[in-house]
């Protein structure tokens, strides 16, 4: 082999890979600090774009899982107010019975009849409750992720002939026919919560599906990353070193010379 002095081409091939193993070792340290495979499109290009896919897909999913929360949230609101219109048509009811007792006197039956008014307005005042705004009763339903639904239900119509009403005697059966709608109603409403529950639990299961072939695309190994990033540290290494004594090759030259 000739010995020349205007050309190195042992440096200048350890210099081509001593830049190339320095590259790798930079790629290692950038996936390892953040904890990312892809820190680059470059990396995966494909992957990137199924990884982007699927997170969008999972926070959908979340925000699905917060929509049925919301919903169940509704219904069980909407129960808590049936319950409770329950019971007063429950009293009501028994009112009804009292107020048609021939050995009560009217004093007796006009106290039955006070409490029964005030009775009449408390329904009326449930009828007219809402949740974040949203009427708990009157009609229609709303849809929710997955096709579940919550029904709104026509609470005015069930106690109307108990709210119109003079008398407890004359309400009392009216009372008792209302107990049957409201105890429909109790059924409809725990129906959808099942439901929306289970629907929501779908979606979990879902998401964590999704979240988990993310992580497979997207997601360092660090074990495997580790062992390269060594790798590449210990060519960085040598390369540094055999450039330093290919650069010094060509001293050989010189003592020709002398």
């Amino acid at each position: 082999m000739s010995v020349v002095i205007n050309s190195n081409y042992a440096a200048t091939v350890a210099s081509n890979n001593l830049s190339a193993s320095n590259s790798m070792l930079q790629r290692s340290l950038n996936r390892l600090s953040s904890g990312t495979r892809i820190v680059n499109p470059s990396d995966d290009a494909g992957g990137l774009a199924v990884s982007m896919k699927l997170s969008a897909a999972a926070k959908r999913q979340g925000a699905e899982i917060s929509i049925l929360g919301n919903g169940v949230s509704f219904l069980q609101t909407q129960d808590g107010a049936l319950k409770v219109a329950g019971k007063v048509l429950e009293r009501m009811s028994e009112l009804g019975s009292l107020a048609s007792d021939p050995s009560k006197n009217p004093t007796d039956i006009a106290n039955y009849d006070a409490e029964f008014n005030a009775l009449k307005a408390q329904l009326t005042a449930i009828t007219s409750e809402t949740f974040n705004g949203v009427a708990l009763f009157g009609s229609g339903s709303m849809t929710f992720p997955g096709g579940a639904t919550a029904t709104i239900p026509d609470l005015a119509t069930a106690v109307a002939s108990v709210t119109a009403a003079t008398t407890a005697a004359t309400g009392g059966t009216a009372a008792t026919t209302a107990i049957g709608t409201v105890a429909t109603h109790r059924a409809q409403n725990g129906a959808e919560q099942s439901r929306l529950n289970f629907n929501a639990e779908l979606l979990s299961t879902n998401k964590a599906n999704l979240e988990a072939a993310n992580s497979r695309i997207i997601d360092v190994d660090v074990a495997d990353e580790s062992t390269q990033l060594a790798r590449w540290n210990i060519l960085v290494q040598s390369g540094t070193s055999m450039l330093s004594q290919a650069n010094q090759s060509a001293s050989i030259a010189l003592k020709l010379l002398q």
